[in-house]
């Protein structure tokens, strides 16, 4: 029997932290849900995400900007988008003046 703890998506903002945070929430066999934390982070220049599963992300508060090969998308708090498996894509922009807040379910 697994008992439920009550947690929240918005505890434990960092005010200032050199990188991006990346914490796994829940995972099994089939998926992993992540909560990933950017205050005006981004990928490196000639760095592409190339993952083996298909990722649909949340922003859940701050901005951001994703690049994919043939496009970009900017994203508010409330937008989403699904990332096919081997989608090449980065991150371009996290706004610095806040946390940036993420939600991702990877499957």
């Amino acid at each position: 029997m697994t008992h439920s703890i009550n947690k929240n998506i918005y505890a434990h903002l960092a005010n200032a932290f050199p990188e991006e945070i990346f914490e796994t929430l829940v995972q099994t066999e089939n998926i992993k849900i992540e909560r990933i934390i950017s205050k005006g982070q981004s990928s490196e220049d000639d760095f592409w995400y190339d993952q083996d599963q298909s990722e649909w992300v949340l922003l859940l508060k701050g901005q951001a900007r994703l690049e994919f090969e043939d496009k970009m998308i900017d994203l508010k708090a409330g937008d989403y988008v699904n990332i096919d498996a081997h989608k090449k894509h980065r991150v371009e922009w996290t706004t610095p003046e806040e946390e940036t807040v993420w939600l991702a379910i990877f499957y």
